[in-house]
C-alpha cells in the first residue's frame, strides 16, 4: 500500500544509469575538447626579438665638487663630443634599410637514343613458318630528360625606430634592442629591432644604418582580427597534417 497522494515509479535498472552517465561524461569531454579547439585555433606568434626591448640606465652618483672644472667622475657631457650612445639606457636611432634581391634559375637536358638489328639470312625450312616471311629483326630504344626550375624572392623594408642600449660589450660594442607599437582601429602594429652596434658606426645626428648592425633581427607583425583572418583554421590545419599527400 502506498500512502495518500503518492505516485508509483517504475524501478531503474543500473544498466540504465550506468549508461546515462557514461553518455553525460562523454558529452562533457566533447564541450571541453571543443573548448580547448577553439583557444587553439590560432597559431601563437613566435617572436623573433628575444631580447628585453628597454633598459634602464645605471645610476651614477655625481663626485664631490672640488672646485674645478674638469672634475673626476662627473656626470656632465664632455665639451668637445657629440652625443653618441656609450652607457646601458643611452638611445640610438635605427634606419631601417632592408633591401634583399635573390633569383635562382636551373636546367637540365639530356638525349640518348639506341638501335639493333638482327637478320636471320640462313634460317632452315622447317623453321621459315616459324619466323615468318620477314627473317629480320629490329629493336630501337630511345630516352631523353627535360627539366627547369627557378626560384626569386624580394623583400623591402624601410623606416626608423629608437632602440635602447641593452648592454656594453668589453670591445665597446653596443647590444640594442627596441620595440615601437601603433594602434590602428580594432588592430596592433609591432616593429621591434635588436642587434650590435660598433659605435664608430653611428653618425652625428645618433643614427646608424641597419646595414651596419651585426646580428640584426627585425620583426613586424600585427594583432587583430584582419590577422586572425588571414590565418589558416585549427580544423584545416589538422587535416593538412594528417594528410598524406
Amino acid at each position: 500500500m502506498f500512502p495518500p497522494g503518492a505516485r508509483w515509479k517504475p524501478p531503474v535498472a543500473p544498466a540504465f544509469e550506468e549508461t546515462a552517465r557514461r553518455r553525460g561524461m562523454t558529452a562533457v569531454a566533447m564541450l571541453i575538447a571543443a573548448l580547448a579547439a577553439t583557444g587553439c585555433a590560432f597559431v601563437p606568434h613566435e617572436a623573433v626579438v628575444r631580447l628585453p626591448t628597454s633598459a634602464r640606465a645605471e645610476p651614477r652618483t655625481a663626485a664631490p665638487p672640488s672646485g674645478s672644472i674638469y672634475a673626476q667622475g662627473s656626470v656632465g657631457s664632455p665639451l668637445f663630443e657629440d652625443r653618441r650612445p656609450r652607457r646601458v639606457g643611452d638611445l640610438l636611432t635605427i634606419v631601417i634599410s632592408e633591401k634583399v634581391n635573390a633569383s635562382k634559375n636551373s636546367g637540365a637536358n639530356a638525349q640518348r637514343g639506341g638501335d639493333a638489328s638482327l637478320s636471320f639470312d640462313a634460317v632452315p625450312k622447317a623453321l621459315r613458318g616459324l619466323f615468318g616471311a620477314a627473317q629480320n629483326a629490329k629493336i630501337d630504344g630511345s630516352n631523353s630528360l627535360k627539366a627547369s626550375g627557378g626560384a626569386s624572392a624580394a623583400n623591402t623594408f624601410n623606416g626608423t625606430l629608437t632602440v635602447t642600449v641593452l648592454e656594453v660589450l668589453s670591445n665597446g660594442n653596443l647590444v640594442v634592442s627596441g620595440e615601437k607599437q601603433l594602434g590602428i582601429n580594432q588592430g596592433a602594429e609591432f616593429i621591434r629591432f635588436s642587434g650590435v652596434v660598433d659605435p664608430r658606426a653611428v653618425t652625428g645626428d645618433n643614427a646608424v644604418l641597419s646595414t651596419q648592425v651585426a646580428d640584426a633581427r627585425i620583426e613586424y607583425y600585427a594583432k587583430g582580427y584582419i590577422d586572425e583572418a588571414q590565418q589558416m583554421g585549427w580544423l584545416q590545419r589538422f587535416f593538412l597534417n594528417v594528410s598524406p599527400f
